[in-house]
C-alpha cells in the first residue's frame, strides 16, 4: 500500500490490503482521504458533519409522536405498532423480503425520497419517492458540492442496534447507470462498513462510520466489488445511513 501522506497530516483510520493497488492521499485543509482500490475509488471524511450538527440531524429524522426516540426499545415495537407511530419528518417503513423461499422482514427500517419519477427497485423491493423534506435538501447540497456532483435520490437506512444489519450486495442495477457514484452519511452509532472484492473474498476493507462520516464509492466498485453492514453485538443504539444517488430517469 502507498500512503501518500506525509507525517505531519492524518493517518487513515483503518488499514489498507496489502500491495501497489491499494493507496491513499489525504487532503488536511479539507480533511478527507482518497483512496484508490482495484477498480476505483473511495473518498473518506471522518467528520463531514460536526458533532453537533449531526446530533441535530439524528433528532430530526427520528422525532416521532410516541416520545424521545432515545428512550425507546424499539426492538420490541412490532410493524403493526410502527404503523401507528408518527414520525414527524420521515416516512419510516420495514419492507419484507424474500429468502430461501421464505418471507421476513428487513433486518432495518428504510425510506426513499427523490425527485418526482424516481423509484427505484432493488432486492426484488420497489420504492417510489416521497418528495424530498427540508434537511435532506440541506444534506444534498452540502454532499453535492464535497462532490461536484448532482444527486436525485437518497434511500435512508435506520438500523435500530446491532441486531439490524445490511448483506453483501452490490449496487449495480441498470437504473444507476455505469460508474455510478454513491455518497453514503452517517449519523449515531458507530458501524462497520465491510468492502470485499469480488474476485478474491480475502481483499477486505473494513471502515468504521462513526457520527457525521461521509464515504465516496465511484468509478467501478460496484461492478468488482461488495459490501455489507454485518450485526454487531455491542452496537446498543440506532444508527441512520443516507445513501445518495443518482437514478437514470426511465422516461428519458
Amino acid at each position: 500500500m502507498i500512503d501518500t501522506c506525509n507525517q505531519t497530516e492524518p493517518e487513515l483510520p483503518f488499514s489498507l490490503p496489502k500491495g501497489n493497488a491499494y493507496s491513499t492521499k489525504c487532503n488536511a485543509k479539507s480533511n478527507f482521504f482518497t483512496i484508490r482500490i482495484p477498480y476505483g475509488k473511495l473518498i473518506y471524511y471522518e467528520n463531514f458533519f460536526n458533532k453537533k450538527i449531526s446530533d441535530y440531524f439524528l433528532d430530526y429524522f427520528l422525532a416521532n409522536s410516541k416520545g424521545d426516540w432515545r428512550e425507546i426499545d424499539w426492538r420490541c415495537i412490532n410493524q403493526s405498532q410502527l404503523g401507528n407511530i408518527e414520525f414527524t419528518h420521515t416516512q419510516w417503513r420495514q419492507d419484507k423480503i424474500k429468502l430461501f423461499g421464505k418471507t421476513m422482514p428487513l433486518p432495518r427500517l428504510t425510506a426513499w425520497y427523490g425527485d418526482s419519477n424516481m423509484s427505484y427497485t432493488y432486492s426484488g423491493i420497489t420504492s417510489h419517492p416521497i418528495p424530498w423534506n427540508r434537511e435532506l435538501l440541506v444534506i444534498k447540497q452540502q454532499i453535492e458540492q464535497a462532490t461536484s456532483t448532482a444527486f436525485n435520490s437518497v434511500l435512508m437506512n435506520w438500523y435500530r442496534d446491532g441486531k439490524d444489519s445490511m448483506g453483501w450486495h452490490a449496487d449495480n442495477e441498470p437504473s444507476l447507470g455505469k460508474k455510478t457514484i454513491i455518497a453514503s452519511v452517517s449519523f449515531g452509532e458507530t458501524r462497520d462498513f465491510i468492502l470485499r472484492r469480488n474476485s478474491d473474498h480475502s481483499q477486505k476493507i473494513t471502515i468504521p462510520l462513526k457520527h457525521g462520516t461521509l464515504l465516496i464509492m465511484k468509478d467501478d466498485i460496484q461492478d468488482h466489488w461488495q459490501h455489507a453492514i454485518p450485526k454487531r453485538k455491542n452496537a446498543n443504539s440506532s444508527r441512520l445511513n443516507l445513501t445518495f444517488r443518482k437514478i437514470i430517469d426511465p422516461s428519458k
